[in-house]
C-alpha cells in the first residue's frame, strides 16, 4: 500500500470527515466517488455545499463535552458519597 500526501482545504476536509465517519478511512470514501457511475460529475454534485449550512465551532463543542463530563462526573460522585452515608447510617 502506498501511502500519499495530498492538501485540501479545511472545507474539503471536513467534507470527507463527514462522510467517512469512524468506520471508513478516507481512501473508502474517494474510491466510493469513483465506483458510483465511475465518478462523474452529477455524482459528486450531489454533495456541492452540504458543508455550507455545517458552520460548526469544534473548540466550543469541545469544551461543552467537556463541561458536561465533568458535571456528569460531580453528580455520580456526589450520588456515590450520599448512598455511602445512607448505608452507614442503616448499618448504625
Amino acid at each position: 500500500m502506498t501511502n500519499m500526501n495530498i492538501s485540501l482545504r479545511k472545507e474539503a476536509y471536513e467534507f470527507l470527515k463527514y462522510l467517512k465517519g469512524r468506520d471508513k478511512s478516507f481512501s473508502d470514501v474517494v474510491l466510493e466517488f469513483k465506483e458510483k457511475k465511475k465518478g462523474t460529475t452529477k455524482d459528486l454534485m450531489k454533495y456541492f455545499g452540504v458543508m455550507n449550512n455545517m458552520n460548526i465551532d469544534w473548540e466550543a463543542k469541545e469544551r461543552r463535552m467537556k463541561e458536561f463530563r465533568d458535571s456528569f462526573n460531580k453528580r455520580i460522585e456526589e450520588t456515590r458519597k450520599y448512598m455511602e452515608k445512607d448505608r452507614r447510617e442503616k448499618r448504625a
